[in-house]
């Protein structure tokens, strides 16, 4: 059984800890993500500890504990205001952070979403993140182009991160399904779609244990499921678990988003047949410039033409292409990967 993330996920426990340090100079930054154990937000830390230290701002790091749990984020804002930080970078794990958001942008701080949209504009100045929506929409065209004539009748379990409806969850999900071709009659919720192919939808707190348990309640639903849409790649680590536990690997397609150098190896060796790589180092480190800028004249970042966000591009990742779809290898992924 593959096991590709363990070491990944024991290096970030051992890099990332939620912490009050001493305050930070004038002109400091903020970072405060998810969780410290998922190696995406190691990555996004790396990024952002770099150019601060490249573009002399001093750097703090916070995460909370598990995706959902807020309670830590809210303390870190608290602490970033009170330490007179010039901006705060955030992975929001859910809009309880939104008072506290706003609390801060209201005493001068420059706020920047990555990755996970705030659900009050007034909360965060801009953000910076994958196009989620296509992200998904990638992964759905890809799963429809390889079943063929078979897609009429998937049957398709959704692994997202809970029921908490957290932006970057639905609009990965709903992404999928529409790429896939199954409409969505409300892009806002996760499970509005009333199409019998889908199986249902299952919480897998975006770690390889969730993704496990995930599927086995999925397949107790449909023993035949055949496709498996996962938040992220440490959900599809275990979805794979899961399978090859009832002796089914071969049975079902996995596809997903983030695009880890992990995640990338694993669609080398079959295990997630195709994935939409974002970049969080980016993400990460034109934060930190951006809030550079705000601390040196009071500029702040512009979103992407036509979009309500700063876009930090997204590529479809499989060693299956398909006619129309653009893509690269896992190798070429290997290349790239978060960078």
């Amino acid at each position: 059984m593959k096991t590709l993330f363990k070491a990944a996920l024991l290096g970030a426990a051992a890099t990332a800890v939620f912490a009050v340090t001493p305050a930070l100079a004038a002109d400091g930054v903020c970072l405060i993500t998810k969780n410290n154990t998922n190696p995406f937000f190691v990555k996004m830390k790396e990024g952002a500890e770099a150019k601060a230290k490249e573009l002399g701002l001093e750097f703090q790091a916070f995460a909370g504990k598990v995706d959902g749990d807020a309670g830590p984020q809210i303390e870190a804002i608290e602490n970033c205001v009170a330490s007179g930080a010039k901006g705060i970078l955030i992975t929001a794990s859910n809009d309880s952070v939104i008072p506290a958001l706003k609390e801060a942008r209201g005493k001068g701080l420059l706020v920047i979403a990555l990755d996970t949209p705030i659900g009050d504009a007034e909360a965060a100045d801009s953000t910076f993140a994958t196009d989620n929506f296509e992200a998904g929409v990638l992964i759905g065209k890809w799963a429809k182009a390889q079943m063929g004539d078979a897609a009429k009748d998937a049957k398709i379990g959704m692994l997202n991160i809970n029921k908490d409806n957290i932006s970057v969850d639905v609009l990965r999900d709903t992404g999928f399904l529409t790429g896939f071709g199954i409409e969505v009659p409300n892009g806002k919720v996760m499970g509005s779609e009333t199409d019998p192919r889908v199986i249902g939808h299952e919480t897998s707190n975006a770690n390889p244990e969730g993704g496990l348990k995930a599927v086995e309640n999925l397949l107790a639903k449909e023993p035949n499921m055949n496709l498996i849409y996962t938040i992220n790649e440490p959900a599809a680590e275990g979805a794979f678990q899961a399978m090859k536990a009832a002796g089914k690997e071969a049975q079902a397609l996995i596809v997903s988003v983030d695009g880890g150098c992990p995640g990338v190896q694993n669609v080398k060796a079959g295990v997630i047949g195709a994935t939409s790589m974002q970049f969080p180092l980016l993400m990460a480190s034109k934060g930190v410039e951006a809030v550079a800028a705000f601390a040196k004249d009071g500029s702040k970042p512009k979103n992407s033409e036509g979009l309500t966000f700063f876009n930090t591009g997204v590529q479809l990742i499989t060693d299956k292409p398909v006619d129309g779809l653009p893509s690269i290898t896992s190798e070429e992924g290997l290349k790239i990967c978060w960078g």
